[in-house]
């Protein structure tokens, strides 16, 4: 597979109907092309996007390591992402909002939002937990690299309907071969061409190609594009799994945990990985306006039947693949990496090479490897500048430090510890000498493994508690019956826009519904009725208000609509709207049919009023001259202007 050819691509952008950022994200994506962008310029800039700031925030906080201080600013949100995260991440949220529909017919938009939102979430909780990669890329990544699907659509929506269809017909055949043969380019294929001329980082591109055909994978096991191809198909997997039914669920987990071997996670940490994901996806989907739902704990899932043979592990490989480190070799000598590969590769471990300081410096920030073994005399950065540098950075502060030195002056050995160093080994190289030092290291790896762990699993708690504390929240402000808000949730709104309408000089109207004789159905045929009535009617009412209009059930059969921006005139007419579709429906129970009227009393805030109370009281004095007109009315004492 080979990038798209470039002449096709820059056609595709010159016709203007690729997915492209919109609105404030193009402000911010502008800026961050600049050369010498400064932070404060840049904070100053998304401060005037109040939506992208909380998002980027807890972006920055998913990014952030296990134990560290949450962040809390902008600023340091930009700090820890970097100019080009921040970049991604506007872009990919500009997106989500922009392309929530589209003229192909057989394209869920809304399940692709869905699905690439918890996508990221679990390729950004995946890579924090297996250090494989930078985690400041891993969201906007996860969120963006099956975008070639959406574009696609947007291109070519009839065709692409009809692939689609296709594929449902015939589920034996590739939506990959589908592609090719109608439109001689593939949705990953685009989809790392996109990525490419966004901006988003290189590393990925190769992976993108191959992550749904990893039998098709060029790439030499435990090599670093190898890596990052299991993670982006894991965390693909891992969208597929949360939005699959759950007969189907129990049959995909044991390739889960195959990939979860390749990327030396025990089943038990991936399956908390997982459940972290899936918590955090609940508090995102609000954020983002995208459909979310529950799903059970993927312990639960594994313990199904069809999943409990795969799950039947050898302990001693399962040992080995917990105890597996990255390991680094920073030496000039070829001879001296030949050697120590050997050794290292036959303790189990991954093994990379760098040839000289500065190589092993960006191999490290890549990287993020578990131990380093760095040779104290090389040319361009020696291995005390080198262990110096990686201290000053955050991910080099983790990495354990071995010095190979043929120096053996205690000063010295001095100069190295302080610099940075956490152990060092005297050349010429004693193999059984290494194997301790390894172990000593080693120790501190499975200490720091245990507690990230731990982290992540009060992480987890914390994101399910979250959870759980917003569900009772939003059971406080919700009347049970008719799913709306209650009074408790209309006063808190009202004022919020109070003080809204106060600051920016604008109307604020409200309404204030009465069912008619409503009592009555209650006294002649029951409570069960009445409720099923008050259910209807509420139907009834919201269908007839406006987008923006916030609709409460503040009483037994008593409503009250807030209305924001709105004057009196417009407000009666709106008002009018809804007393006339809740006149036209139709009440049924059983075999009982009925028909009901409301009567509404409407008010606007003038400047003399105190407070919400005086604005309630005046549109209940409506609805009491409405009643007093003989109902299924709509009564203002105020006068509308003229």
């Amino acid at each position: 597979m080979t990038p798209l050819d470039l002449n096709i691509f820059e056609q595709l952008k010159s016709g203007g109907n690729l997915p492209s950022p919109k609105g404030s994200a193009l402000a911010i994506i502008r800026l961050t092309k600049q050369e010498e962008v400064s932070l404060h310029d840049l904070a100053h800039t998304i401060k005037t996007d109040p939506v992208f700031c909380g998002r980027l925030i807890k972006a920055a906080n998913g990014a952030n390591r296990a134990g560290a201080r949450p962040i809390v600013s902008i600023q340091d949100a930009i700090a820890l992402l970097g100019v080009p995260s921040v970049r991604s991440l506007a872009l990919g949220f500009s997106l989500v909002s922009a392309y929530r529909k589209g003229m192909c017919s057989n394209f869920d938009y809304e399940r692709f939002w869905s699905h690439s939102l918890i996508r990221a979430i679990a390729l950004q909780t995946l890579t924090v937990a297996t250090h494989a990669a930078p985690a400041e890329d891993a969201f906007s990544v996860g969120l963006l690299f099956r975008i070639g699907e959406l574009a696609l659509a947007t291109l070519f929506p009839d065709k692409y309907a009809d692939i689609l269809h296709q594929l449902r017909q015939e589920p034996h055949l590739r939506l990959l071969d589908l592609e090719q043969t109608n439109f001689v380019m593939t949705h990953n294929v685009l989809s790392a061409s996109m990525m490419l001329d966004w901006g988003l980082p290189n590393s990925y591109v190769e992976s993108i190609y191959y992550f749904e055909t990893l039998e098709e994978m060029p790439f030499e096991e435990g090599s670093r594009p190898c890596v990052l191809t299991y993670l982006l198909a894991c965390g693909d997997l891992v969208a597929d799994i949360c939005l699959a039914t759950p007969e189907q669920r129990g049959a995909m987990l044991p390739r889960l945990l195959r990939l979860g071997e390749r990327l030396a996670l025990a089943p038990d940490n991936l399956m908390a990985i997982c459940d972290s994901a899936a918590a955090e996806w609940l508090a995102w989907g609000p954020m983002l306006r995208i459909k979310t739902a529950e799903v059970p704990s993927f312990k639960e899932i594994s313990a199904t039947p069809e999943t409990a043979p795969d799950n039947r592990r050898d302990e001693t490989e399962k040992a080995a693949a917990e105890q597996r480190m990255r390991v680094l070799i920073v030496d000039d000598e070829r001879s001296m990496r030949i050697l120590l590969r050997a050794l290292l590769t036959k303790g189990g471990h991954e093994v990379y090479e760098a040839e000289n300081g500065r190589q092993g410096f960006e191999m490290a920030m890549e990287l993020q490897p578990h131990i380093m073994i760095i040779d104290w005399m090389m040319p361009e950065m020696d291995g005390i500048e080198l262990t110096k540098l990686l201290r000053e950075t955050k991910v080099g502060k983790a990495i354990y430090v071995l010095i190979l030195t043929s120096f053996e002056e205690d000063d010295k050995l001095v100069e190295a510890f302080a610099a940075g160093a956490d152990d060092f080994m005297s050349k010429p190289l004693r193999p059984r000498v290494l194997e301790a030092r390894l172990r000593a290291g080693q120790r501190i790896f499975l200490l720091q493994q245990a507690s990230d762990r731990d982290h992540e699993e009060i992480r987890q708690f914390a994101a399910e508690l979250a959870v759980t504390n917003r569900r009772l929240q939003e059971m406080a402000l919700t009347d049970s019956l008719t799913g709306f808000p209650n009074r408790r949730y209309a006063m808190e709104r009202m004022k919020q826009e109070w003080g809204a309408a106060s600051r920016d000089k604008r109307p604020l109207s409200v309404m204030v519904i009465d069912l008619d004789e409503f009592k009555t159905i209650n006294d002649t045929y029951g409570h069960d009725v009445g409720d099923a009535v008050l259910q209807q009617a509420s139907a009834a009412l919201k269908s007839g208000l406006r987008e923006h209009d916030v609709l409460c059930r503040i009483g037994g059969d008593e409503f009250l609509v807030i209305s924001p921006g709105t004057s009196l005139e417009a407000a009666l007419a709106c008002a009018e709207r809804v007393r006339s579709v809740v006149r036209a429906a139709r009440y049924s129970s059983g075999n009982l049919r009925l028909q009901r009227s409301i009567s509404i009393g409407v008010a606007v805030r003038e400047d003399g009023m105190s407070d919400i109370d005086a604005l309630i009281k005046e549109a209940d004095r409506g609805v009491y001259l409405a009643k007093q007109r003989g109902r299924d009315q709509v009564a203002a004492v105020q006068s509308p202007r003229r």
